[in-house]
């Protein structure tokens, strides 16, 4: 699992949830060292991305460009400022609003795996 956030204690967090339901987490501060993650790892298999941040692309632009690029990926937004829409969203992403309940975002990284897995 692939997590995109500027600030270090939520990108943190968010890999020790990934983590604690037994993912393997990588992390990122901008959409730019994503890509790269992206290109280096093919075990990649969930993106978790905030959508304000730094660098060259957004975070919504980053999850439009990852399902083009590798579909198979399932794609997770979030964000404190902006509302998205689902037609704003990639085809089966799902948005998460800050400050999003820590079980619901496991509890959907688990059935993400599940499927993924089966």
């Amino acid at each position: 699992m692939l997590i995109v956030e500027d600030e270090p204690l939520l990108r943190m967090d968010a890999m020790d949830l990934a983590e604690d339901v037994g993912l393997r987490a990588y992390g990122a501060a901008n959409a730019d060292e994503a890509i790269s993650l992206l290109e280096q790892n093919n075990d990649i298999r969930i993106l978790f991305t905030d959508i304000q941040m730094k660098g060259s692309i957004d975070g919504l632009k980053l999850a439009h460009a990852v399902r083009k690029r590798w579909p198979p990926i399932q794609i997770l937004v979030t964000s404190g400022v902006a509302k998205v829409t689902t037609d704003q969203l990639p085809e089966n992403g799902l948005f998460f609003t800050k400050p999003y309940p820590p079980q619901l975002l496991m509890d959907t990284m688990r059935r993400i795996a599940a499927r993924i897995i089966s």
